[in-house]
């Protein structure tokens, strides 16, 4: 394996031996799993030159020797698929995406793969660090005598996502590909690790879902920066991806024109959830709540009752709980989806519901909707107004969160899913 720490200020020579200038960089070409090396970047004495790659005779630990008598010694010119190896790589952010997080590159790694010199990896250890610094060596000494090892650490280039702002000039094939794979609380961790003009190309790679989900678990405040990175009509697009709570969590954070100019572009019926939901007060129940959850009427069978949820195909926070209503919308039970899927068809809905369960008012303090969900150990609390309507449900997430940090709470598993 090649370092290009220890190729950059290596002579060239031409034929004969002698010197034409020293090595300044190295270009790779984008594109497949490992991408080649294309050329060098010549530095002379009075510019730098462009020397093709199938000009190179030989490239080993001494320089490099060309096969060619005659270069074209105009100016260096930078192509739309290639990369410098030192300048626009080294030193700057990357995704790790085996690693989910946002790492520096040290050094980066050459090695011979089906005959040609290539990218193969990036070092992001210590030892990289130290081999630039050229005591490389003292420090592996040290290391030895005290019984000690010297950390390393290298990354597949497979498994690298370069930042737009790192390759900014080059297009890549598929960009950030593999970033929408992650789990959503991993690809929130490294975009709110990135630097503003960083997260620019990856907002934009990822699908509306991808990145509501992603916004999701972010923080307030890199929420709102997000938001307010892109075009009014995305960020309401995103809005409507997201659960109706979160969703009107962050719009509770944008100023008034951005508020009002993004809810002016969203679908009319989202709009008016969002408005509803912005009208109770955040420390409230009708504040934490979201609107998506499932409801039955009472005169339907288990089987009816299944039915109608294969109609509605629920994209609800949780379908842990079935709420029951009556011709009032009033709520009068709940059932457990394991007591209606393993409940006879032709059971009637009332006769296997919990009558009469827990619930809060609309206007009950959030202390009191945590307290609820803890001392019964729910899942989710429903939400009713003065006459019992079921108006929404508090999520034990979302409860959770008014006693304790939301960093802390982004650590327990998510029992939900949208």
């Amino acid at each position: 394996m090649r370092f290009l720490s220890r190729s950059i200020g290596l002579p060239v020579r031409d034929p004969a031996g002698e010197p034409l200038g020293s090595i300044a960089d190295l270009i790779v070409a984008i594109g497949g799993k490992y991408p080649p090396v294309t050329g060098l970047v010549v530095k002379t004495d009075r510019r730098r030159i462009f020397i093709p790659w199938g000009d190179v005779e030989r490239f080993e630990d001494d320089g490099a020797r060309l096969l060619v008598r005659t270069i074209d010694i105009g100016k260096f010119t930078q192509r739309r698929h290639e990369i410098l190896l030192k300048a626009n790589l080294l030193d700057k952010q990357i995704v790790d995406i085996e690693g989910r997080k946002v790492i520096r590159v040290n050094d980066v790694c050459l090695d011979i793969v089906e005959g040609r010199l290539r990218l193969v990896a990036v070092d992001v250890g210590a030892a990289g660090l130290l081999r630039r610094l050229g005591i490389e060596g003292v420090f592996r000494t040290i290391a030895r005598n005290v019984k000690a090892g010297l950390p390393e650490r290298y990354i597949d280039w497979e498994d690298v996502d370069p930042l737009d702002s790192t390759i900014a000039s080059v297009r890549l094939r598929v960009p950030h590909a593999k970033l929408a794979e992650l789990h959503p609380a991993d690809l929130a961790s490294i975009i709110e690790d990135l630097a503003p003009r960083d997260r620019a190309g990856i907002l934009a790679s990822l699908d509306d879902e991808a990145l509501a989900d992603a916004v999701e678990q972010m923080e307030p405040e890199t929420q709102v920066d997000v938001m307010e990175d892109l075009t009014p009509e995305r960020a309401a697009d995103i809005l409507e991806e997201m659960s109706p709570d979160d969703a009107a969590d962050l719009v509770a954070d944008l100023d008034q024109d951005t508020r009002d100019e993004i809810l002016a572009l969203m679908e009319k019926d989202e709009a008016a959830e969002l408005g509803e939901l912005l009208g109770y007060d955040e420390d409230t129940a009708g504040g934490l709540m979201t609107t998506e959850f499932i409801v039955v009427e009472n005169h339907l069978t288990a089987g009816g009752a299944i039915d109608r949820l294969r109609e509605l195909e629920p994209d609800a926070e949780t379908i842990y709980y079935v709420y029951v209503t009556d011709e009032e919308n009033k709520l009068v039970g709940v059932i457990s989806l394991r007591d209606l899927i393993v409940a006879r068809p032709e059971t009637p809905v009332r006769d296997v519901m919990i009558d009469d369960p827990v619930a809060v008012n609309v206007n009950a303090h959030q202390d009191e909707v945590a307290e609820v969900v803890a001392h019964y150990n729910l899942l989710a609390v429903p939400v009713v107004d003065d006459n019992g309507v079921i108006l929404g449900i508090v999520t034990v997430d979302d409860a959770l969160d008014t006693v304790i940090p939301t960093a802390w709470k982004k650590r327990l598993p998510r029992v939900f899913s949208r």
